[in-house]
């Protein structure tokens, strides 16, 4: 120890005589600085060590949040699902409830025509029972009548029109099963099979759906 003293003092006489003469008087202090150097490295190996330590045990709790976050994640995707699936059914249904209503709006009166068909149907009768050669000035009574009959029924059928309804009269029209009702079969010459020969009661159709198909007698081959 007297020889490290020594050296220190000749290498610190030229610079710094104080110190020199410091280390000189008093050996002692060389032997207090070299423990703190001592120490000081202990505290920084101590600290060293700490860190690590500390840098490990994050490590586990980074684990556990990342867990945490993946079964966050998770449940988040499956209620966002359940959203998406609720929302599409949701709109299904108020899809569903719009069609229904604008369909009352249309067909609720259905019931109402179909019994006013049967009106309409006496009317047409009505005007077809009047012998035309009986409708002259000479007779004006029937000649009224007969008027009155017929500015009837064109009235109704305006107001047949005015709703939806319209008249199904398919003479010389090709047989549809969805809109006409076959009577009979019957050849008729220069008629095409398949086609409507004759109508023996009129259809009428409400807003495009057959309400009453009309009764028709079908052309067949001879």
């Amino acid at each position: 120890m007297a020889a490290v003293a020594q050296c220190v003092r000749a290498a610190l006489r030229p610079r710094y005589p104080l110190l020199s003469f410091s280390l000189r008087t008093s050996p002692r202090l060389l032997c207090v600085a070299t423990q703190q150097k001592n120490t000081g490295q202990n505290l920084e190996e101590d600290q060293s060590q700490n860190q690590n330590e500390q840098k490990v045990e994050p490590s586990s709790a980074e684990k556990m949040l990342h867990e945490e976050k993946t079964k966050l994640e998770e449940q988040l995707k499956e209620v966002t699902e359940k959203y998406k699936r609720a929302l599409a059914d949701a709109e299904n249904v108020r899809q569903r409830s719009q069609k229904l209503v604008e369909e009352a709006k249309l067909y609720g009166i259905q019931s109402f025509c179909k019994d006013l068909l049967e009106v309409a149907d006496i009317l047409e009768k009505a005007t077809e029972s009047v012998p035309k050669e009986e409708i002259k000035d000479e007779n004006p009574h029937l000649k009224s009548l007969y008027e009155g009959l017929v500015m009837t029924e064109v009235q109704i059928q305006k107001v047949f029109k005015k709703h939806g309804l319209l008249r199904l009269n398919p003479v010389g029209a090709k047989f549809d099963p969805y809109e006409h009702e076959a009577l009979f079969h019957a050849p008729v010459e220069g008629q095409e099979p398949g086609t409507i020969a004759l109508v023996s009661k009129i259809g009428y159709k409400l807003h495009g759906r057959t309400l009453r198909p009309a009764l028709v007698g079908v052309v067949k081959e001879a």
